[in-house]
């Protein structure tokens, strides 16, 4: 039976502890990386003329991403480097507080990062870890040490995935708020007249809207859009009914639809507020939108 190896387990920590403030480091210089330019005007807080801010951010980064990987590969020079550059930090934040530049950007992190008492404490904490790095058991790892470490650079990598994706996906509903619904295809003279009064069974909810689809069994994209017609199903505020080519020819006669899949959108009282031909979520959202605006406009 092997004895405890105490010593191993230190050691093994110890590395862990290197590698993870290597990665912090190498976090802010990625973090000042991503929006340069943002990080760049960031350091006007410091009084750094706007000519110097682009070299130094770049210099910065440089610097950060070097010392990240040399206190990651076991140098004590850099670890003792990383500490003195974060205590620079630090005291430059701590003159931009005495000055009364609380909430101002910093560049620690990025664009987001603020001046003030948490990015002080953050700073002087990380200087006084690096500085200790050096003091820290140090040797090679054995097979099940390099476990650890991978283990513990998995799980860094899935959070860091994680912030990603989560990062993108409101920078897409950003994008997207931004840029609006897609216009639906609405020629004039085909389908009934906006503002003409159509009835429909059933009728909208007395604040909502009905959403009248019109499709083919033969259409090959109306059955692609099924699962777009049935999210809008889901709108308490929207009534959605479906009229086919075939069964339901007199309506499609009576309303001159052109073809499919074209959407009509009625208000409670069955006026033609929103029409055209759609193809994507998107254009159906943005019958819809319309026809919102379009009550707005008339209430």
């Amino acid at each position: 039976m092997h004895g405890f190896d105490s010593a191993g387990i230190i050691r093994r920590l110890a590395l862990v502890v290197r590698i993870a403030l290597a990665a912090i480091l190498l976090a802010a210089a990625v973090a000042k990386a991503r929006r340069p330019s943002v990080s760049a005007s960031g350091l006007a807080t410091y009084g750094i003329p706007e000519p110097l801010r682009a070299p130094a951010t770049l210099g910065v980064v440089i610097l950060e991403a070097a010392l990240a990987i040399g206190v990651a590969a076991g140098a004590d020079a850099e670890a003792y480097a990383a500490a003195a550059l974060l205590a620079f930090f630090a005291a430059v934040i701590a003159v931009a507080l005495a000055r009364g530049q609380r909430g101002a950007p910093c560049g620690c992190f990025g664009a987001d990062s603020r001046v003030g008492t948490t990015a002080l404490v953050r700073n002087v904490v990380l200087a006084a870890a690096f500085a200790t790095v050096p003091s820290l058991p140090s040797g090679a790892p054995s097979s099940d040490g390099w476990l650890v470490v991978a283990l513990v650079a998995a799980f860094a990598c899935i959070a860091a995935l994680t912030v990603a994706v989560l990062a993108l996906a409101r920078e897409v509903g950003i994008l997207r708020l931004r840029l609006g619904p897609e216009s639906a295809l609405d020629v004039a003279g085909e389908g009934p007249a906006l503002g003409s009064q159509v009835e429909l069974a059933p009728q909208a909810p007395p604040t909502g809207l009905t959403l009248a689809i019109f499709s083919s069994q033969g259409c090959r994209l109306c059955r692609a859009l099924e699962p777009v017609v049935a999210a809008f199903r889901r709108d308490p505020l929207v009534n959605v009914t479906e009229f086919d080519e075939v069964d339901d020819a007199a309506v499609w006669r009576e309303l001159g639809i052109p073809g499919s899949p074209y959407a009509v959108a009625l208000d409670a009282s069955g006026r033609v507020r929103a029409k055209g031909t759609f193809n994507s979520y998107g254009q159906l959202e943005g019958i819809l939108a319309s026809a919102e605006r379009s009550m707005h406009a008339h209430a």
